[in-house]
């Protein structure tokens, strides 16, 4: 599973070799400082039991909350357990894009089930202006 956090204009070619690099070089690294705040978004959102789409994540099931709450654990919705799945969320980015993933596959599989279920992996409306607006206050 990804997210995927693009920039336009991609055609650097119309700018000076130097003036190029240096841009290249800046959209890559605001990009990333971007992407990690889409982490946070998520990850945050996601810890209130809340979905991209809106509203509160659709409740366990009585089974699992039982079995949640004989371990100690909060029955609200969260896809809180372990950490492992949401902590093995990370990022890449280059001059063109940023992605949000999970760095192991078996977490992507988890989160994957997890998010047809209660979506969690994306951003509203609302979250992807907060990220354009970041993305140009760092590349100024």
């Amino acid at each position: 599973m990804q997210v995927k956090l693009d920039v336009k204009p991609r055609d650097f070619q119309k700018i000076p070799e130097k003036m190029r690099k240096k841009l290249q070089a800046k959209y890559e690294s605001a990009l990333f400082r971007v992407a990690q705040i889409g982490i946070s978004i998520i990850t945050d959102r996601t810890a209130r039991g809340v979905g991209y789409k809106g509203g509160t994540f659709k409740p366990y099931t009585e089974k699992y909350a039982v079995f949640r709450a004989k371990k100690g654990r909060d029955t609200r919705p969260n896809l809180f357990y372990s950490g492992k799945m949401l902590g093995s969320i990370t990022s890449r980015a280059d001059s063109k894009q940023a992605e949000i993933f999970f760095s192991k596959a078996t977490e992507s599989a988890k989160a994957s089930g997890n998010n047809k279920k209660r979506p969690f992996f994306g951003f509203n409306r609302d979250e992807k202006k907060r990220l354009s607006r970041a993305f140009e206050r760092f590349i100024k």
